[in-house]
């Protein structure tokens, strides 16, 4: 397909705020997605199947939550090629999120700046929109579902809300993720430590089994943790993955660091930095997991992916899949066939990347 249109419509939406760039385009896949305009974008999936926490995923190229909020544009994103979507995060309830203006551009460092609050419109709307999809997941597609917490609810009662979150998403997801690791929510952070963690952990492992017995199938549950993390806090998160039996880990989440947009327009905003500043970072937690996590546990490495080559080097740091998002808005739907193809030329980085969770 050409991807002239994406050419032509990139100065424009350049020109608008970002956020208001973000919902007419959202708002353009929701109406178009189910007519013969999805063929503007439209592409064939590059086919290199494998199979990861007991799913299997057309390749292993994904986008990340946070583009499609609330599950609204899943056949019309799948489109695109990926192998795999990922929506939300979604809250138990609807919530405006953090005040406007709460999404910057940086063009110069190829990146975004975002405080948007996990913006939503609650679980039932988020389901009611995920039920809707259907090509996507027909066509093989794998949709994964990211739950997190309420502004309002204390961070004392976090655990309630991820537990509203994944009994309500549990039987229409191939997998959960549990997003901990937000800067825009005041204190989320705190539940990557050591006592929060473990019960946060403990409590969703039972909530889970339950959920199988209810449902007869166990779906996967990830963990999305943050770059901004020492060795030895991403040790302890990965000692207690394992003691949990939890399915996968996701890293990472957006960034609070500057030190690679300073000077700038925008570098000083409050907010996660993501795109190209976020890559080596990113990198520096797959590959610190896939050492203490050994090579069969699931990673799915997401952060400055900007490029097929990009793909492949965070590949090569140990992730099993990788995900896109700002990547996406600078480079459009050539990046999805780019990186794909780039993931499914890579050797594989070991001889067990093609295996489920032990």
């Amino acid at each position: 397909m050409s991807f002239l249109p994406y050419g032509l419509a990139r100065p424009f939406l350049f020109g608008l705020d970002p956020e208001r760039a973000h919902d007419l385009t959202l708002d353009a896949i929701a109406v178009a997605q189910r007519t013969p305009a999805r063929c503007l974008w439209q592409q064939a999936r590059i086919d290199d199947p494998v199979t990861i926490a007991g799913l299997r995923f057309p390749n292993r190229l994904g986008l990340a939550a946070g583009l499609d909020k609330d599950g609204r544009c899943i056949d019309g994103l799948g489109a695109m090629g990926f192998g795999f979507i990922e929506v939300g995060t979604v809250t138990p309830r609807a919530q405006p999120g953090n005040p406007r203006p709460r999404m910057f551009r940086l063009p110069a460092a190829q990146a975004l700046i975002n405080r948007m609050g996990f913006n939503n419109g609650g679980l039932d709307n988020f389901i009611a929109n995920v039920r809707r999809a259907r090509a996507f997941r027909a066509a093989g597609g794998i949709v994964g579902l990211n739950i997190g917490k309420n502004a309002a609810t204390p961070i004392e009662r976090a655990v309630d809300d991820y537990l509203v979150g994944l009994a309500g998403v549990y039987p229409h997801a191939d997998y959960v993720t549990v997003n901990i690791s937000s800067p825009n929510t005041k204190n989320l952070r705190a539940l990557q430590g050591d006592e929060a963690l473990d019960a946060l952990l403990a409590a969703l492992r039972a909530r889970r089994d339950e959920l199988a017995g209810e449902h007869g199938r166990q779906v996967p549950v990830f963990l999305k943790i943050a770059p901004d993390l020492d060795e030895a806090q991403v040790d302890l998160i990965a000692t207690t993955l394992m003691r949990h039996g939890i399915d996968g880990v996701i890293a990472t989440n957006t960034t609070v660091a500057r030190d690679r947009v300073q000077g700038l327009p925008h570098a000083d905003e409050a907010g996660g930095l993501s795109g190209a500043p976020v890559f080596e970072a990113s990198n520096r937690v797959v590959a610190r997991l896939r050492r203490k996590l050994g090579p069969r546990f699931p990673i799915i490495g997401v952060g400055g992916v900007m490029s097929g080559d990009d793909a492949r080097a965070k590949r090569d740091a140990g992730a099993d899949l990788v995900q896109v998002y700002t990547g996406l808005i600078y480079r459009g739907p050539a990046l999805v066939r780019e990186a794909a193809r780039a993931l499914a030329a890579a050797p594989a980085a070991r001889p067990s990347a093609r295996a489920a969770t032990p």
